[in-house]
């Protein structure tokens, strides 16, 4: 995936863009001057009266307008991910960011243009009807749900446009200037094959490119994200928002990767985190990240949470407003009815004594249980139950194990799948450095 900062409310398959940097200033506390050839000294007058802090919502880029409708619009899908709700401090730092989004979005589109590259309304709308199918609901049902949410269908469209369109623009004029020797590739098997039983990380990441003089902002906005996502924000969306990692259009996914595979500032912090646990701010050259750790494994060998489980799963459902007290003894006499099992063998006929409901699963991983349950299926054996857990609003469960698939060693990645990582990499540099140049050239007016 390449480097994308806009919010799409379900990623279609291979939708690829770029966001634009986090812009802030800072003051020098040294006696030198900015450096780079600009030659700003270190005392000045500001003549004029121009607020920074005053932004305007509307832009018009290359003659192409960017309206307040447009930049609602695609708020309300940000906000739609995040639970509907956000501080109104929060509400305006992410409308500022749409804006920013909403400018390279449409560089992209321009530029698409002028190298003649089409998406046909008909590509367009295949997509749409995909993510429409990812919420379950008919394209018009979809679009009525946008509407709903203060966005549009024309909203995710422009988007879903932009991002077809600058996918085939760096399929023509970055991607046939990549190469990736064997040699190269080869020498990653190696160390993978010599790393053997060692941990691998699934992890996320949102990345804030940054400065030397932009870096205290760069850091301000990094812990406002954490502050949100521990609040319970998605992080996937902050990423798809705010994120110029090559993972932001997949919500800032990193997969599978072992720790000398990342930076050393950044291998240091994931040995240190735990499955759900999120990072502070790292600061790496050229920005902060944060890192949240979806799970972890060991390189090419046979993780235990990766075995497959035949379960039997019992449910005793609550009827609505039951209180406290009346709810009591039914998980009193649940959790007495557990003892009686001897095996899978019994369970419907226990399950009937208490009018708990049976189901079957032969297909569940420890590893996508929740935490709570994971250590507690490593240790358990075949026939016993789980403790019951569960909720008034929700019923309370218990987990029979009927049968375990231990798990198998894993191959690691293929040659195909590792040559395919580094040339993502290395055309998300180079399309880092296109959508920059675009920045640079545009003329764009602020209303």
């Amino acid at each position: 995936m390449l480097r994308r900062g806009g919010f799409w409310i379900a990623a279609a398959a291979g939708a690829i863009a770029l966001t634009a940097p986090l812009i802030g200033q800072t003051v020098l506390d040294n006696d030198e001057d900015i450096s780079g050839g600009l030659n700003i000294p270190k005392d000045i007058t500001v003549f004029g009266n121009k607020d920074p802090n005053i932004r305007t919502a509307t832009a018009i880029v290359n003659g192409t307008i960017i309206t307040q409708t447009d930049v609602e619009q695609r708020l309300a899908l940000v906000i739609a991910a995040n639970g509907g709700t956000l501080p109104d401090e929060e509400r305006e730092r992410l409308r500022l960011q749409v804006l920013r989004n909403l400018i390279d979005e449409t560089l992209q589109i321009q530029e698409a243009t002028a190298q003649k590259v089409e998406v046909a309304p008909e590509e367009v709308q295949q997509t749409y009807d995909r993510v429409a199918a990812n919420f379950k609901k008919t394209p018009k049902d979809f679009a009525k749900f946008l509407r709903e949410k203060g966005s549009s269908e024309t909203s995710i469209k422009r988007q879903i446009e932009g991002e077809a369109a600058w996918r085939r623009v760096l399929s023509r004029r970055v991607e046939p200037f990549i190469a990736v020797s064997e040699e190269e590739v080869n020498a990653i098997i190696a160390r993978l094959n010599a790393s053997k039983g060692a941990n691998e990380y699934h992890v996320g990441e949102i990345f804030l490119s940054a400065t030397p003089e932009t870096m205290n902002d760069a850091n301000a906005n990094a812990e406002r994200i954490i502050d949100q996502v521990r609040r319970g924000a998605s992080f996937a969306a902050y990423a798809r928002q705010f994120s110029e990692a090559s993972t932001a259009a997949v919500g800032g996914d990193l997969g599978w990767v072992r720790a000398e595979q990342l930076p050393e500032q950044l291998s240091a912090v994931v040995n240190q985190l735990s499955p759900g646990q999120i990072s502070q701010p790292v600061a790496i050259p050229g920005g902060y990240s944060v890192m949240l750790l979806i799970d972890k494994r060991q390189v090419l060998g046979a993780d235990p949470r990766d075995a497959t489980l035949l379960l039997k799963q019992l449910t005793v459902n609550f009827p609505p407003g039951i209180t406290q007290a009346q709810a009591t003894p039914k998980v009193e006499a649940f959790s007495k009815a557990l003892e009686d099992i001897k095996g899978c063998g019994n369970v419907n006929e226990v399950a009937g004594k208490i009018g708990a409901e049976v189901v079957n699963n032969d297909q569940m991983k420890i590893r996508d249980l929740p935490p709570q349950l994971q250590d507690m299926m490593l240790k358990l054996q075949v026939g016993q139950s789980t403790p019951p857990f569960g909720s008034m609003r929700d019923g309370i469960r218990a987990l029979v194990l009927c049968g375990r698939d231990e798990a198998q060693a894993s191959s690691g990645p293929s040659f195909e799948q590792i040559q395919s990582q580094i040339e993502q990499e290395r055309v998300n540099r180079r399309a880092q450095r296109y959508l920059r140049d675009l920045r640079r050239d545009a003329v764009i007016e602020y209303r």
